[in-house]
């Protein structure tokens, strides 16, 4: 437990690399079809303390009678860093490749071909916006048809208000902007490049109640579909939140706009099929649970009608698709426009599937195992393009491995083939379990749901003593720990200890209905399911050692830490929370989503809702600082200073308490970040201490 072995094995862990995005292209030669699988990768480096990008190609050959078997897989490309790149596009004909990128404070658009840069424009220097939109939920980057105008988001310039300078008076007017992660993002403008005299224009007739994003070119290019986040009366926080009020417009060269989805829902991801026919997107309620199974919606471009091609999931049926949980991926329908890939979440695992719109038929496309013999826990799509799938796939013990295959014909399996094995597999033992509440701790409005947990741990034994376990809690609430690679619970076990991540009532995967258990029962019915799978876990498995337990969790799951250290004091030793909920009720007025404060403790939110006693005496009844003074574990707290969903208040309000008690405290603060503590050098300290944390305490 030296901190600098600590650290080396961390950096081992967090650098290994995962892929992020791919680009397939195809090319037929006179004997053969060849297909070149561009990807781009992510990787951590503490040395430097930052992230890197860099792109590798694989040229796989086909079978000339067959082009949907791979006959061969060339060498692979050298990795090539990737510096600045925010955003980019392959163009639909020529494969010309569109650049925003970063550089000295400027951002760049390129457009590079096979002859090298053809063209450079220093957007910055124009003056014509602000910055453009490189996250997911606004950005894009769009090519025309013809290759000649490209579209992207930007920030509307803030200096000029219809050509007039801002005046004196006006230059400290608040400016609302979009929450957590997206600071400084308020007024989101769709522009457009028109590569062939380099003139940049703002696409006119966008509702003025609107902020758009996710913008592509409509079939002929005279006109763009896009999302519109409404926001009025104001901005309510958007990452992770699937349940903001908004619609799919269309908006023509002419500044005409219309909506063309329904009205008072959540939609996201619009895709467009390569015959040009149809638009796929996903659908959800607006308020309640920020994160929610959706639907999957059909828009015929022609008839203008929409169709559900998947409903939502109430309850999902043992083994089959659960629902869909998360973004679609920017490439994800068959080359004849007739199925629709994506993965999803399904109970613990992450799963790949594809839904035919003849017959709005689900299949699985991972591997055809029982969940209990899968090498693989979870199948991320990166991209589908000439019906080639370019996927990464892992699991708690193998990190991030690239795999390649053809969608298949009906009733086929399909032959995965692997293009990038992982440097090295971890010697850990992973096992899934299923946890049933006892009937007392049965929810009944949604009676009979159960959830489940990952327990990781090293294959061999220390002295042949009993493992501590360490509980690891995801926040959300309304997310997941699938079984895949995740490097604090590798590094940990890498460690000496067994690692139990529990996916409680209330997470993604589990149905619907799941997902609203949880609503008014935060702080009861979730620490009653970690206690439960903790319990279950003891029992199952005689290694673990019952004398040695700590708890961790980040935000939802730091809350659940403090609450279960608050609440079964005798049990844990040691607890390790990252901007945990530690009040709801002085929550209320410093989080960016203001609504999921109401909607967490079962009260209906609208946005001129003025707080009650009643509403505040629900939210402190539901906190952890209401247990507090029974709290003996010591507790170490590590809070971002920019946090603006969980204020970093909320950790320092428990730190006094347990200091007025003498309670052993300890509390790290990154003045830098935000709410996800994202950073690698955050990163890479909170592994650090939360390791000698355990040691000292376990």
């Amino acid at each position: 437990m030296e901190p600098s072995l600590v650290t080396g094995l961390y950096g081992e862990v967090s650098g290994l690399p995962a892929p992020v995005s791919a680009h397939v292209s195809e090319e037929q030669l006179p004997e053969v079809r060849t297909f070149t699988v561009t990807a781009e990768w992510s990787q951590s480096d503490l040395v430097r303390g930052s992230r890197l990008r860099y792109s590798q190609q694989w040229t796989l050959i086909a079978d000339s009678n067959h082009h949907k078997s791979i006959r061969t897989v060339l060498p692979p490309g050298p990795c090539a860093p990737v510096a600045g790149e925010l955003l980019s596009a392959i163009s639909p004909i020529r494969g010309q490749r569109a650049v925003v990128r970063e550089t000295s404070g400027h951002q760049l658009l390129e457009i590079w071909n096979h002859h090298g840069l053809r063209k450079c424009l220093n957007l910055t220097a124009l003056k014509k916006h602000g910055r453009v939109y490189e996250d997911v939920q606004f950005g894009c980057l769009s090519w025309s048809e013809c290759e000649q105008k490209l579209l992207y988001v930007a920030e509307k310039n803030k200096n000029t208000h219809d050509g007039e300078s801002v005046c004196r008076k006006d230059r400290s007017v608040y400016c609302e902007d979009w929450g957590e992660a997206l600071n400084n993002k308020s007024v989101p403008v769709i522009f457009v490049l028109n590569l062939q005299n380099g003139s940049v224009s703002e696409l006119q007739g966008v509702p003025p109640d609107v902020s758009p994003g996710q913008a592509l070119w409509a079939p002929g290019s005279q006109s763009v579909v896009f999302v519109g986040w409404y926001h009025e009366p104001f901005r309510l926080g958007l990452r992770f939140c699937s349940n903001r009020r908004s619609a799919i417009f269309k908006l023509d060269l002419d500044g005409n706009c219309e909506c063309v989805s329904g009205s008072d829902l959540s939609v996201s991801c619009p895709r467009l099929s390569p015959d040009g026919s149809t638009i796929v997107y996903l659908q959800g309620r607006v308020f309640g649970p920020h994160n929610q199974c959706l639907s999957l919606q059909q828009l015929d471009l022609r008839s203008r009608k929409t169709s559900t091609l998947l409903e939502v999931v109430n309850r999902p049926l043992t083994g089959e698709f659960a629902g869909v949980y998360e973004a679609l991926p920017p490439c994800c329908w068959s080359a004849d426009s007739q199925r629709v890939v994506f993965s999803s979440a399904r109970r613990n695992w992450k799963d790949l599937y594809m839904v035919d719109r003849q017959s709005n038929k689900v299949t699985s496309l991972s591997d055809s195992l029982p969940d209990l013999s899968k090498v693989f826990g979870s199948w991320k799509l990166l991209t589908v393009q000439k019906d080639l799938m370019v996927v990464c796939c892992s699991s708690p013990n193998t990190p991030p491995t690239l795999r390649v295959g053809f969608l298949p014909s009906a009733g086929e399996a399909v032959t995965w083939q692997t293009l990038q094995q992982p440097v090295m597999t971890f010697d850990l033992h992973w096992t899934v379990l299923d946890v049933t509440p006892p009937p007392e701790e049965d929810n009944t409005h949604y009676s009979g749901l159960d959830f489940g947990a990952i327990l990781v741990k090293p294959t061999r034994r220390l002295h042949e003593t009993k493992i501590p376990l360490v509980v690891f809690i995801h926040g959300g609430p309304h997310s997941q720990f699938p079984a895949e690679w995740n490097s604090t619970t590798a590094g940990l076990a890498q460690l000496g200890f067994a690692v139990l991540m529990v996916n409680y009532r209330g997470s993604t995967g589990f149905g619907q209905d799941s997902i609203l258990s949880l609503i008014g029962n935060i702080g009861t019915q979730d620490v009653k399911d970690v206690q439960r799978a903790v319990l279950t876990a003891l029992q199952s498995d005689i290694t673990l050692d019952p004398k040695r337990l700590a708890v961790i969790g980040g935000s939802h799951g730091g809350f659940l830490s403090c609450h279960l250290v608050g609440q079964y004091p005798e049990f844990y030793r040691a607890c390790a929370a990252r901007n945990p909920v530690i009040n709801a009720a002085t929550l209320l007025g410093t989080s960016d989503i203001v609504d999921w404060r109401y909607s967490s403790v079962g009260l209906q939110y609208s946005y001129d809702q003025i707080p009650t006693a009643e509403a505040l005496a629900a939210m402190l009844e539901k906190s952890p600082i209401t247990h507090a003074a029974q709290i003996k574990a010591p507790v170490l707290l590590m809070l971002g200073g920019k946090d603006r969903r969980v204020s970093p208040h909320q950790g320092l309000e428990l730190y006094k308490v347990l200091k007025s008690r003498a309670s052993p405290v300890r509390l790290l603060w990154f003045p830098e970040d935000g709410h996800s503590l994202s950073r690698v050098d955050t990163q890479a300290d909170c592994f650090l201490n939360t390791v000698l944390w355990l040691h000292q305490h376990l």
